[in-house]
């Protein structure tokens, strides 16, 4: 966008907000818009009509009229604005309806004149703005413009300032991408120039705090350039309170001691049953930690043969963690002597804080924790499990299978839907842990630490909000490279809750800029809870793929329908079998079967049959990945076809070749036995249904391009 003048903007804003505005007015617009390079038709004020037909006179026929009034900000709704004017009679007219109509919608709007306008020249009308979203700050839109904007929908979002990247992937995420690259021999737009045009807004969004929004809708999009036709800054000047922050090497150093301590204190441990302090005693005493644990009670001697406490300050050493398990009215004074006593992290189990209502309680609790430097997990949690230190930090019930996936949630009824899937699948877990009202902690402490965590493969989250957009997506991007991150974002039924004073406020609705910020993290969104669990389950099971080319092999053409529309739904690409590789898959498979892709080499195949068309796939280097559709005969039977398919796999990734490969089996009871076989060997299988492996397997391939390793 060239050189800014970040002067003239700072004037008119600071002018506008000493009158007590919170709308600039159409000149002011102007004013801004070429300060920061923003292309918009030539134009001027005209309080008068003959005034108006002398600047049309100047400007050139035809012109647009369009009212100016601070206190007007939607003009089209107050028949403020005519387009298309050709003479000067016409002006007149115009100028004297345009004022009368805007009297008669708002009698006591200050009106200032009517802005004489160019008529910009035709072109595809885009929408190009702003807002600032609770969550994530400042983002920058891009869609489908005009009238219709608010009905279509067709816009995406990213953080706002946006890179010249940002801004070119913006224009493809709309379903009106090909609208942009030129249909029925229409000239494509001037990319570039859009993608400026994106690029200055999102800057002098970022630039500017107190501009909550702006609107550039309709954007003349052509060949030749863009030309921003209406220009609307809206502005709110109250201040944003900065959230406390922390350091990288801060978060892992509190976090390291979090979730591997050497020394645990629980307060209100208790020796009776049914009480959540005997349940977290029991857990991690049952559980094998091989740390200090000490419970702390003022009534009691020992608690499950562990020397008792009467106050955090008489326990020896220097604990890593106090969990808490006292009534809430109890936490502020006991955490006092938490952070007296130097320990660096709390975890909240009680209940009866801000979800309740009682935000200064919780208030009260944030303010000693910030005093003493300590960390707080929760409150309104089931705790947390630490699995590669045997700690069982929680009052339910306990879960030791190791592996590579961390498991959170921010609600105590879904981590128990986690722990329950994970006992029932055999999921590895490296953690477990609830978030509850994260008065403190929250996703992106967890994300950095478990993206430097060596036993952690894959992190999947459940969140129902985010406190801080941005560092989560800060914290995501140092993430993804390494390991895939799945996230369920609940509430997505809350989307447009609130008021907005312009068309890109309007569309800003909660998930639908969740739905692209969490993309442009290179997260992958998960539509539901098992999907979330099936995804983090998955993915440390299959080999990164090396390019796009997927083959579907089947016992049965239905199923390879199926699994066709499956590929295509998740967005991957069924690749094109050259002559050579079709005849040798021709060679395996009888007459009346089918190669092509999906290779159907029908239900009455014998077990060589899939073998050989399966060592085939893997052998070709041009093959990146395997769908696999079994049918359940007695000529080869689900266990029969388990075998091979493990062992060929096995084979190959002993010489090397590592490829996804993922099956879908349909047949009778037996098929499951065959299918968990598969898994624990490599195979990411599933049986009645052809959708479930081919997402697992779309879900691999969105993190190895978000992580940039797709060949």
């Amino acid at each position: 966008m060239g050189q800014q003048d970040k002067a003239a903007v700072r004037a008119v804003l600071d002018a506008a907000l000493a009158g007590g505005r919170r709308a600039l007015t159409a000149p002011e617009a102007k004013v801004v818009a070429d300060a920061y390079g923003i292309p918009v038709p030539a134009e001027a004020l005209a309080e008068c009509a003959d005034e108006a037909v002398a600047l049309a006179d100047r400007i050139g026929f035809p012109v647009a009229l369009k009212i100016v009034s601070p206190d007007i900000v939607h003009k089209t709704d107050a028949g403020g604005v005519r387009v298309g004017v050709r003479s000067a009679a016409e002006v007149r007219t115009a100028f004297t309806s345009i004022v009368s109509h805007a009297r008669a919608y708002s009698p006591r709007a200050a009106i200032r004149g009517v802005q004489v306008q160019q008529m910009v020249p035709a072109g595809t009308e885009v929408l190009v703005g702003t807002v600032t979203d609770p969550t994530f700050g400042k983002i920058v839109a891009f869609g489908l413009g005009g009238v219709l904007v608010e009905v279509l929908k067709d816009i995406t979002f990213r953080l706002a300032p946006a890179s010249h990247d940002d801004a070119l992937s913006m224009l493809d995420s709309v379903r009106a991408a090909e609208v942009l690259r030129g249909v029925r021999g229409g000239a494509a737009v001037d990319r570039a120039a859009l993608a400026s045009l994106i690029t200055g807004v999102s800057g002098l969004a970022a630039d500017f705090p107190e501009i909550a929004e702006i609107d550039l809708n309709p954007v003349f999009a052509s060949a030749d350039g863009v030309l921003a036709a209406d220009v609307r800054i809206l502005l709110d000047p109250s201040p944003v309170t900065p959230r406390r922050a922390y350091s990288r090497a801060e978060i892992l150093t509190s976090m390291r001691r979090l979730m591997e301590p050497r020394s645990v204190t629980v307060i209100g441990a208790s020796n009776e049953d049914g009480k959540i302090g005997n349940s977290v005693m029991r857990n991690l005493v049952d559980g094998g930690f091989a740390g200090e644990i000490h419970p702390v009670n003022p009534k009691a001697d020992d608690i499950l043969g562990r020397k008792a406490y009467k106050s955090v300050m008489d326990v020896p050493g220097e604990p890593d963690v106090a969990v808490f398990a006292i009534p809430a009215k109890f936490v502020a004074a006991a955490l006092e002597e938490v952070g007296r006593k130097g320990i660096p992290n709390a975890v909240l189990i009680p209940s009866g804080f801000a979800e309740t209502g009682e935000h200064a309680l919780q208030d009260e609790i944030v303010a000693v924790a910030e005093r003493y430097g300590v960390r707080l997990l929760g409150p309104n949690i089931y705790g947390y499990y630490s699995t590669w230190q045997d700690l069982c930090a929680t009052f339910c019930t306990p879960y030791d299978v190791r592996g590579g996936v961390a498991l959170t949630s921010q609600s105590g009824g879904i981590g128990m839907a986690i722990l329950g899937f994970a006992r029932t699948t055999k999921t590895g877990v490296s953690a477990i842990v609830g978030l509850g009202n994260k008065s403190d902690l929250d996703e992106d402490d967890l994300l950095t630490w478990f993206g430097e965590d060596p036993h952690t493969q894959c992190i999947a989250m459940h969140l129902e909000d985010l406190k801080d957009g941005r560092a989560f997506v800060e914290a995501a991007r140092a993430t993804v490279p390494k390991k895939p991150v799945v996230v369920l974002k609940a509430g997505r039924t809350s989307a447009g809750a609130r008021a907005a004073g312009s068309h890109t406020g309007a569309l800003a609705g909660d998930d639908a800029v969740y739905e692209d910020i969490l993309r442009q993290a290179g997260v992958i969104r998960a539509p539901g809870l098992n999907d979330m669990l099936e995804y983090a389950r998955a993915l440390p099971v299959l080999p990164t793929p090396r390019g796009d080319n997927v083959v579907i092999i089947t016992g049965a053409g239905g199923s390879g329908v199926l699994l066709s529309d499956a590929i295509v739904d998740n967005g991957l690409s069924l690749m094109e079998i050259p002559p050579d590789l079709d005849a040798a898959f021709k060679a395996f498979i009888p007459p009346f079967g089918a190669a092509g892709n999906p290779i159907d080499i029908t239900g009455g195949e014998p077990p060589a049959t899939y073998e050989a068309t399966i060592r085939l796939g893997l052998e070709d280097p041009r093959i990146h990945a395997l769908v696999l559709g079994y049918w359940h005969t007695i000529v080869t039977p689900p266990m029969v076809f388990a075998e091979l398919t493990a062992r060929v796999v096995a084979e190959f990734r002993a010489r090397g070749v590592e490829k996804p490969v993922v099956a879908s089996l349909a047949g009778d009871v037996e098929v499951e036995e065959a299918c968990q076989y598969l898994y624990e060997r490599g195979v990411v299988a599933y049986p009645y249904t052809t959708e479930k492996p081919v997402e697992v397997l779309g879900a691999k391939y969105r993190w190895a391009r978000a992580a940039g390793l797709l060949g």
